[in-house]
């Protein structure tokens, strides 16, 4: 667990982005309940927070992915972050919707992306990662280079870690699940039994709650 890890578990857990449910789980876009909420849209309302995760995710930009040519954010809750690390490296910004738009041009990605582009993808959250690779390959069926994808969180699922593997797809994350979990437990927002239960979720997550 690297500093940065530790700092941004710390700040999420500051300002309430991390909920802990395990009498009343959360149920997933997969359908997958789960007891444990991370929601980094959270960020975006407090202005030293928002300028931290724009600053460290395009630092890893500028260190892992500098031949990008484009930032690509997912829809919806990596558009602004996509934005903000975009403009603050001064490349073109695109984002790519979950579904093509139903009227008008039809668009599955919005902006100007053209063909043979090196594109780094922006994601929020990484959780099973399939609206994450879902992203990637619209980018690809449009004629251009993935090159990586920063996202600010990852729960580090194995069945995520093999999907990005199989779509040959680098990953960086700002900070994880054993980060969240061990900065949880120090500042006691965590109690020992629930450490036990988040536990217990993560061994397997799809049928955890059934």
């Amino acid at each position: 667990m690297n500093t940065l890890e530790k700092i941004f578990a710390g700040k999420l857990l500051a300002v309430k982005a991390i909920k802990l449910q395990p009498t009343n789980p959360f149920t997933w876009a997969s359908g997958w309940k789960s007891p444990f909420y991370c929601d980094n849209r959270k960020t975006l309302s407090f202005p030293d927070l928002r300028s931290f995760v724009k600053t460290e995710l395009a630092r890893i930009v500028l260190e892992q992915f500098d031949d990008a040519d484009v930032v690509a954010g997912v829809a919806t809750g990596a558009i602004a972050q996509g934005a903000m690390v975009a403009d603050l490296l001064n490349k073109p910004f695109v984002y790519v919707r979950s579904k093509p738009k139903d009227h008008g041009m039809e668009n599955l990605i919005e902006g100007d992306l053209k063909e043979g582009q090196k594109v780094v993808v922006i994601e929020d959250l990484i959780s099973t990662g399939g609206s994450s690779l879902k992203a990637v390959e619209a980018i690809r069926r449009a004629g251009c280079e993935v090159v990586g994808m920063v996202a600010s969180y990852t729960y580090g699922f194995d069945v995520a870690e093999k999907a990005f593997a199989d779509a040959d797809v680098r990953l960086v994350t700002l900070t994880n699940y054993e980060a969240v979990v061990a900065q949880a437990v120090e500042s006691g927002y965590i109690k020992a039994d629930e450490v036990a239960l988040l536990a217990e979720w993560r061994k397997n997550p799809a049928e955890w709650g059934k």
